[in-house]
């Protein structure tokens, strides 16, 4: 009977094999005659854009395809090396100050939206993005097929944080049932992923657009719920084989990065403690006490504990298949990613109390 104990880490990870086969994936070989603008929001991101960019410029399968660039403030010469990649090839804006109470990039995203008026479709790309040459048309084509506004395709995340960033994929497939998130009207069920968005021009406009989340810091989610409460579709993809996103090059990026926004994901913070706690005794606990089990004697017990380690390993391991991210050894080392996340999430409420949290020179 103690093997009861598992129903809770053999439920999740059950879940997290069934996501995993139900995440949509992108055609190969598509082609759409949709008119589609590319909108991409640029700060200071000199050693980045030129290769998103090249990858803009080579995309197939769209007909009518228009690339705009919006440097916000840039102090880098980033518009620069825009104008020397792309030339004539791009719309290339110029930022308008940021107004009292705004935010950077869904201002930035707002000026992109408005200056592709002609546009049925809307694709939002991160500088930090680099997308294979078909990713435009497939993203597009898999959004008509499925009938859906707004598609978020993650992409393949590489870079720094191997331990910490893919627990976003993670936590989504095992915790996010992905067919009811996309039939619910609900806007509190929903998921969105910021570097890449596909989003249909009136669906958009319909749910206000950015500037209906103009404050806030997860400008993603707050689209995808938008468009849910103005009556639209979202839905997440696999976006690893056509994109990577390189967010962060060392620890400090990544630090600094997901302190400016994981306080907003929770709520409240006893939202927070209440998830922090249940994921470390879900997943940090168990290898902890196996060793404290097995060294009192208490083999039966330490057996169960063992398991649901090993459950948790094995629900890692398959978010990571199904994403594109590495499997081994990382899947092992989750326990240690559950913690680093803890240590993120009471480091981002800190500095929110403080009223020290920044981002690109701005103040969040």
């Amino acid at each position: 009977m103690i093997w009861l104990a598992l129903l809770p880490w053999l439920a999740l990870t059950a879940h997290t094999v069934v996501n995993a086969f139900l995440l949509r994936r992108l055609p190969t070989a598509a082609t759409t005659g949709e008119r589609v603008a590319v909108l991409l929001p640029v700060r200071d991101e000199a050693e980045r854009v030129g290769a998103c960019l090249e990858s803009l410029l080579a995309q197939r399968g769209v007909e009518r395809l228009t690339i705009y660039v919006l440097d916000d403030g840039s102090t880098d010469g980033t518009a620069e090396i825009v104008r020397s990649v792309a030339g004539d090839k791009v719309v290339l804006l110029t930022g308008e100050p940021l107004p009292p109470g705004r935010l950077g990039k869904p201002h930035a995203c707002d000026q992109l939206a408005r200056a592709a008026s002609d546009a049925a479709v809307l694709s939002f790309v991160d500088a930090d993005v680099v997308l294979a040459e078909g990713a435009i048309a497939s993203a597009v084509s898999e959004m008509r097929r499925a009938q859906i506004d707004l598609l978020s395709p993650y992409p393949k995340i590489v870079g720094a944080g191997r331990l910490v960033q893919p627990l976003l994929q993670w936590s989504w497939l095992t915790f996010l049932p992905l067919r009811a998130m996309e039939r619910s009207p609900r806007p509190s069920l929903a998921a969105a992923g910021g570097q890449w968005l596909v989003i249909d021009a009136e669906a958009y406009h319909r749910a206000g657009g950015h500037a209906a989340v103009r404050t806030d810091i997860l400008e993603d989610i707050a689209l995808a719920r938008a468009v849910k409460r103005s009556g639209g579709r979202i839905a997440l993809a696999d976006g690893s084989p056509w994109a990577t996103c390189r967010m962060y090059d060392s620890w400090r990026e990544l630090t600094a990065g997901y302190s400016k926004s994981l306080w907003a994901s929770f709520g409240t913070s006893s939202g927070a403690g209440a998830v922090v706690v249940l994921l470390l005794l879900l997943y940090a606990f168990p290898p902890l006490a196996t060793a404290a089990l097995a060294a009192a004697g208490e083999f039966a017990w330490a057996g169960v504990a063992l398991t649901a380690y090993g459950l948790g390993v094995l629900g890692r391991a398959v978010s990571a298949a199904a994403t594109g991210g590495r499997v081994w050894p990382d899947a092992l080392a989750h326990p240690v990613s559950v913690v680093l996340f803890a240590w993120l999430v009471a480091r981002s409420f800190r500095l929110r109390r403080r009223g020290s949290l920044t981002w690109r020179g701005r103040p969040v």
